[in-house]
């Protein structure tokens, strides 16, 4: 199994990296999680820069993708050639968009008619697109996913884990990061938000 999280040059560190954290709380044979890169190294948006672990070819054949947010998306959109080796396929694939990763998913497409949630600053250009967005932090529908705020990316984390190893994994790995003295509330509160859209 083998996520990919899509970080482009200005990301935001809490989307990619706190994705990368609670995805690696399931830890089996052949569980994979990387930040994948257009380039050998990225920099965020408060100038903390990381190696890429997969490249944007790799994320092609990944299990799942997780588009992360940044403050350079709508460079990253304008760019046709770097669009252009974003082939992701909902059809085969989960993929799941925080925030102004939305808008990646609306250009690309994969959005549709179904409605998204992204960052309140994102809001504009998703809607431009065409897409609708809703007030909520989470909305999946089939094996695409959007959340809107950083701190919704756990909500992102455990929809994937929940849709490939179970409800269970999700709730144990959501625990495992919670605030002492509130987990129970915490993964009470993150079940509300994405078990209506997990597969009954």
């Amino acid at each position: 199994m083998h996520i990919a999280i899509l970080t482009f040059d200005g990301f935001n560190e809490l989307d990619s990296l706190i994705a990368l954290g609670v995805l690696n709380r399931i830890k089996k044979p052949g569980w994979r999680v990387t930040l994948c890169c257009p380039t050998a190294e990225v920099t965020s948006m408060n100038g903390v820069t990381v190696r890429a672990q997969s490249s944007l070819a790799d994320a092609r054949d990944a299990d799942a993708v997780v588009v992360g947010s940044g403050v350079r998306t709508r460079e990253v959109v304008d760019d046709s050639v770097l669009m252009g080796r974003l082939a992701l396929d909902p059809g085969r694939q989960l993929v799941a968009a925080q925030c102004s990763g939305t808008l990646i998913l609306a250009r690309l497409g994969l959005l549709g008619s179904v409605p998204a949630c992204t960052d309140l600053t994102t809001r504009p250009w998703v809607q431009a697109a065409g897409v609708e967005v809703l007030n909520q932090p989470f909305h999946a529908s089939g094996n695409v996913a959007t959340a809107g705020g950083c701190l919704a990316s756990p909500y992102l984390a455990a929809w994937i884990i929940a849709r490939t190893e179970g409800p269970e994994a999700a709730r144990a790995a959501l625990h495992y990061v919670a605030p002492v003295g509130e987990k129970e509330a915490y993964v009470a509160n993150a079940f509300r938000q994405i078990a209506p859209y997990l597969p009954q």
